[in-house]
């Protein structure tokens, strides 16, 4: 069942393991949850990604599950356990009222208040840790999750620039379905580069496209440090 993509981006599994660096597995996990057999019964684990209602079902991702990707692989990457992550994800929900909290600016602002109630009910050692050093909050938080984003009106992630906001690669759900992209002329990086691969030559390219030699630089090293 497929739901409407228009605007919040359309992403395989497959390619949001290549955006995020997350295993496409464990991906898969959060995002559609999983079952096991424990002393002969079935156990079924929901999704820990808070995707909206209408695309529970869908065989894609959009822009904001990617960006809440990165989000709990920055914790899970610090130690915090999967149990925590999950009942973090759904008193977030509950407490902010948004399908995917983490990556909000609210989330930013009020998170080690919402992270404090949640180790209360979850016990992990690592997230209090983390909650009582103030460098390694910021680190986790602020500077792995907020940078490069910028937000909208609703304090919603609107655009996500991989390189940095001082390159020209960017990653917007309003345009080409949220494909990597050269932000001026709206060319995907993924052309550019093959197009590089094949003359062998950024500034052949640059003239073909109409861009400097500098986005098709970024763009290169976009694809190039993905495909790693």
């Amino acid at each position: 069942m497929y739901f409407n993509t228009i605007g919040r981006g359309v992403y395989t599994l497959a390619e949001a393991a290549l955006l995020s660096g997350v295993n496409r597995h464990r991906i898969s996990r959060w995002a559609r949850g999983y079952t096991f057999t424990y002393h002969g019964k079935r156990q079924t684990m929901p999704a820990i990604i808070g995707r909206e209602p209408d695309s529970a079902t869908s065989p894609i991702l959009t822009f904001a599950d990617l960006i809440e990707i990165r989000f709990l692989e920055a914790f899970r990457q610090k130690g915090v356990s999967t149990k925590a992550l999950r009942i973090a994800s759904h008193r977030a929900k509950e407490l902010l009222g948004r399908h995917h909290p983490f990556s909000t600016q609210i989330f930013k602002s009020d998170g080690r208040t919402i992270l404090a109630e949640i180790t209360k009910e979850t016990g992990d050692k690592v997230l209090l840790d983390i909650l009582s050093d103030q460098f390694v909050f910021e680190t986790v938080v602020s500077s792995y999750l907020y940078a490069g984003l910028d937000f909208n009106e609703l304090k919603e992630p609107a655009r996500w620039w991989p390189l940095g906001k001082d390159r020209s690669v960017v990653i917007d759900p309003r345009r080409s379905f949220g494909a990597p992209i050269a932000a001026k002329a709206g060319i995907p990086t993924k052309i550019l580069n093959s197009a590089v691969n094949a003359e062998k030559s950024m500034d052949i390219v640059a003239k073909w496209y109409g861009l400097e030699v500098s986005e098709v630089m970024d763009a290169v090293q976009f694809e190039t440090k993905r495909a790693a």
